[in-house]
């Protein structure tokens, strides 16, 4: 098992070492989320048909908008990837708390 999974203190390490990293992450997935709305005006506007739902059809079957889709799940895999390991090394902390605890009861236990 990792050292950082195991040991409080690099599982804190840890968490100050990745919190731009996950910071950057849902930066990230945010600007695609809201430029996926900006790009769909954009390609509906391109569009030489008048009929709103063609134009809508158009913009969301162009590749284009089909890539910053396939960016947007990338974004998001890269973002909970590191929210899980965040938890993970939170819940190690936990552990670790409850271990120490139940250590100094059963340190007062036997005095």
């Amino acid at each position: 098992m990792s050292d950082r999974l195991t040991n409080p203190n690099k599982a804190v390490d840890f968490l100050i070492a990745n919190a731009e990293k996950f910071a950057k992450a849902k930066a990230d997935r945010v600007y695609l989320e809201e430029f996926r709305k900006s790009k769909k005006a954009l390609l509906m506007n391109a569009c030489p048909e008048k009929a709103a739902n063609a134009r809508e059809q158009y913009a969301y079957s162009h590749p284009e908008y089909v890539e910053l889709l396939q960016g947007l799940r990338d974004a998001v895999e890269i973002e909970e990837a590191l929210r899980w390991q965040q938890v993970a090394a939170q819940l190690r902390v936990e552990v670790w708390r409850s271990q120490e605890a139940t250590n100094r009861g059963q340190e007062r236990a036997t005095r």
